[in-house]
């Protein structure tokens, strides 16, 4: 019986010895999977910044593509006439001019301009010379 008594007592101190020591090794585990999912977490983090970066990026070209597109494209059928340039002779008839640009939701020529439809497209031309000052895209 004493020496079961002895033994228990080495248990105990055992015990009493290791306990701090087992809760130290969890709570290093703990700080350590702590760590490990911070890191992941900022991973994820920079990866979801790249992603929105490129986004970014693609959507900035596609726009920039899309005004380029634009600005290079010209009115009419063929889309060949640009500002600068002159109106063809065909488009000097009076079955083109558009009289009511209100109802076209267009400006107001200035003084010696008028608008002038060409396909879908209109083009401010000068009255006396043909040259177009402006252009506006239909479609």
């Amino acid at each position: 019986m004493k020496k079961n008594m002895i033994a228990r007592a080495m248990i105990a101190v055992m015990l009493a010895v290791s306990l701090p020591a087992i809760a130290q090794d969890r709570s290093y585990q703990q700080d350590r999977r702590e760590y490990r999912n911070e890191q992941r977490e900022d991973r994820r983090d920079a990866r979801e910044e790249r992603r929105e970066d490129r986004r970014d990026a693609r959507d900035d070209r596609r726009d920039e593509r899309r005004d380029n597109q634009a600005r290079n494209r010209g009115a009419g059928p063929r889309h060949d006439l640009h500002r600068g340039q002159r109106l063809p002779s065909n488009y000097n008839n009076r079955h083109y001019v558009v009289d009511n640009w209100r109802s076209h939701r267009l400006s107001a020529p200035p003084r010696g301009h008028h608008w002038v439809q060409v396909g879908n497209d209109y083009v401010l031309a000068a009255v006396a010379t043909g040259l177009i000052a402006s252009i506006f895209l239909g479609n």
